[in-house]
């Protein structure tokens, strides 16, 4: 069982009212509840809006919500809010639409506690809000990160920084890049898009000189996947791999059999040995091995080059490790 706490807050009674987080949440529900090919992934996630002052979010309910979160064995148990966040000397708070000056919001300390106490195999938090990267720091001193078990932190800036909106109702810089990363812009050769993969695209796509960073914080053992997006090469042919390429190192011989596309001129010529059909199929699997660097042709600038000249290919770095991969039955 894999459940989700899908949280957003746009209406509040005395803080600035937002524009985003509502839109924000659906987005993040939507793309959670299944996977690319349309399997459930997290079943029914629960969402809850505030949108206006008959649906408000008031503390208590946030508070049991994500209580009620973490109180199965489930295999994931994943919160995300989108929302106005507040930190003083005590720590960081979220804010539910009755709050009136934020310490009187739900402390984050809280949610650390039921997530720490959790039967859940994975607890994943990801917090869209200001001030949010103070999640999980110990009260007075911020170099110690209080993270058990299977817990994983994904904020959309730091204890210091503002989490910017879209405004007007569009998405917000982290949640958009949250939602692009779980729909395939962080996933890996099968697909799998991980908490860790999520996180280095939203950083790698703010840049350097970005006014908010994420923070990552996590504490596992094995393998999380959040979402199986459409894998950019099939898994038969990744699996592959290790036939054409049985050892590290080795380079796979091309001639001009394995190309089947000639000129005129390269057709008329009886000195070039005609395409093999059987050769065509490798070759075209090496070639989707290379338009995910997973191959390079060597001493030429294209396959095409490398199989007409008689050169060879090689795998990459990448192609090493799913070579590897592969070899030991992994995928």
């Amino acid at each position: 069982m894999r459940k989700a706490l899908i949280v957003g807050v746009d209406y509040y009674t005395a803080l600035s009212k937002l524009t985003g987080c509502v839109h924000d949440a659906q987005s993040v529900s939507q793309m959670l509840e299944h996977h690319a090919d349309g399997q459930i992934n997290f079943t029914a996630p629960k969402l809850l809006t505030a949108t206006a002052p008959h649906k408000m979010i008031k503390r208590n309910e946030l508070r049991e919500a994500i209580k009620d979160l973490f109180s199965d064995k489930s295999e994931i148990a994943l919160f995300y809010f989108a929302g106005h966040g507040f930190v003083d000397e005590t720590g960081g708070f979220l804010c539910a639409s009755d709050c009136v000056d934020g310490n009187d919001g739900l402390p984050l300390s809280d949610i650390m506690t039921f997530a720490r106490e959790s039967k859940a195999i994975n607890k994943i938090i990801i917090l869209d809000s200001c001030h949010s990267g103070v999640v999980a720091d110990r009260p007075g001193d911020k170099k110690i990160a209080e993270i058990s078990d299977g817990m994983t932190l994904l904020t959309a800036s730091t204890a210091e920084q503002y989490a910017h909106e879209g405004g007007n109702g569009a998405p917000g810089v982290f949640t958009n890049l949250l939602v692009d990363a779980l729909n395939g812009a962080a996933a890996n050769l099968v697909g799998d898009v991980s908490p860790g993969s999520v996180y280095a695209h939203i950083d790698q796509s703010l840049g350097p000189w970005g006014k908010q960073r994420p923070v990552f914080k996590t504490n596992v053992q094995s393998f999380v996947s959040l979402r199986r997006a459409v894998a950019p090469i099939a898994r038969e042919e990744l699996r592959q791999l290790a036939t054409l390429f049985p050892t590290p190192g080795f380079e796979f011989p091309l001639d001009p059999t394995y190309e089947p596309e000639r000129s005129a001129d390269q057709l008329a010529n009886s000195a070039i040995p005609p395409p093999d059909a059987a050769k065509n199929s490798v070759f075209r699997i090496l070639q989707n091995y290379v338009r995910v660097n997973l191959v390079v042709p060597v001493g030429e600038p294209h396959m095409w080059h490398a199989a007409m000249n008689s050169k060879s290919c090689r795998l990459t770095v990448l192609g090493e490790h799913y070579r590897r991969l592969v070899a030991e039955k992994l995928i």
